[in-house]
């Protein structure tokens, strides 16, 4: 008994602790903060558990940045007793986390894990392009990141081009430049300046001509062309204006359908690249909560379908796919045209989608 007292009690001290790195924020804030100071800040309501929920988490991002020496601060705001400041940033939902750095706003859209929000905090407090001098630090990089761009060459258009759009999406991934001089021989960039992007084992270049704007193509090209896609991933997804192809299997020992599902997607991503990188975003996902708010109903597992997320549509295979040929000729009947889109964001199925989310929020309640 005394043990778990005393455990208890030092549970009780590190909080009390760490909590200590976060400032508690009001509607003065704005007036009174420094004009070079970086804030890492949660509006939160009393009444929302899933704030409560992140509380020790964000406790513990305070201390860590702080032992770290980082420049930015912590802090919370209670939306419902601040309200100014809540309205000045545009606070919609709880929690809402930003970062303010230099008077710009940076919404965090991720998973609420403490991995999560301090690589938001560390990306966006940093430079919005980061310079890389020599070929071990290149290296270091690109074992550290599973997508990568890289700005190569000197001062040109290109590159303030570049420099533009990495402040509109410094707060998704991470950006670099380097010289052609710093590049491994395997790297091989025949003309500078170009911009390269470094995925899935390999490496292309953008090409003005063939990819048009170098907004969109960032934006396309900003996640790995496979990968285990969690719900905030797929919302972001939804910004690059590709369909996702999508295996629903169980989110704990996989049965043998799902793997061979999640084995025909992965193949299919590497074997037509070419063919569906710029339209089709291929992964899966571990559950079914998510698409089973955008169908309206429970989705099967395992199962494979292709979701239309500009609109909330999907699609679902005519017939069973057992087979390479069998899924290409649903992704190609999808992208064709000949399979008829369900779902969807018209008057009819908002009302419906209002209906289920009432329904089920009762059940879960």
């Amino acid at each position: 008994m005394t043990g778990k007292i005393t455990n208890v009690i030092c549970q009780v001290l590190t909080l009390v602790v760490v909590s200590a790195y976060v400032e508690q924020l009001d509607d003065t804030f704005m007036d009174t903060k420094g004009a070079d100071e970086i804030w890492l800040i949660k509006f939160y309501a009393p009444w929302c558990l899933r704030c409560e929920e992140l509380d020790p988490i964000w406790y513990q991002i305070g201390a860590e940045l702080k032992s770290f020496g980082s420049p930015v601060n912590v802090g919370n705001v209670d939306a419902t007793a601040n309200t100014r400041i809540t309205k000045e940033f545009k606070v919609r939902g709880y929690p809402a986390i930003l970062m303010l750095k230099k008077d710009v706003k940076y919404n965090y859209g991720g998973p609420r894990t403490k991995d999560g929000i301090m690589d938001f905090a560390n990306r966006v407090s940093g430079p919005v392009v980061r310079a890389l001098s020599s070929q071990q630090l290149f290296q270091h990089v690109m074992s550290r990141h599973d997508v990568l761009f890289l700005y190569i060459g000197g001062s040109s258009r290109l590159k303030a081009n570049y420099i533009s759009v990495a402040k509109e999406y410094i707060v998704h991934t991470y950006f670099f430049s380097a010289s052609k001089d710093i590049l491994p021989k395997a790297v091989n960039i025949p003309d500078v300046p170009v911009i390269a992007v470094f995925k899935d084992g390999t490496y292309f270049t953008y090409d003005e001509d063939n990819d048009g704007n170098l907004t969109s193509w960032i934006n396309r090209e900003r996640f790995l062309s496979y990968s285990n896609i969690d719900s905030y991933t797929l919302y972001s997804m939804g910004d690059t204006g590709k369909l996702i192809a999508l295996a629903i299997v169980e989110d704990k020992n996989p049965s043998q359908e799902s793997i061979r599902y999640k084995t025909l997607l992965e193949r299919v991503t590497t074997d037509y690249k070419e063919l569906y990188s710029r339209d089709v975003q291929f992964g899966y996902m571990e559950g079914n909560d998510y698409v089973n708010g955008l169908v309206l109903g429970e989705v099967a597992i395992p199962s494979l379908m292709i979701l239309n997320l500009s609109n909330d549509g999907y699609f679902l295979p005519p017939t069973k796919v057992d087979t390479e040929e069998q899924l290409l000729q649903f992704i190609n009947s999808v992208l064709e045209g000949s399979i008829e889109a369900q779902g969807g964001n018209g008057f009819l199925q908002r009302i419906k989608r209002m209906t289920y989310d009432a329904k089920t929020g009762v059940m879960t309640t």
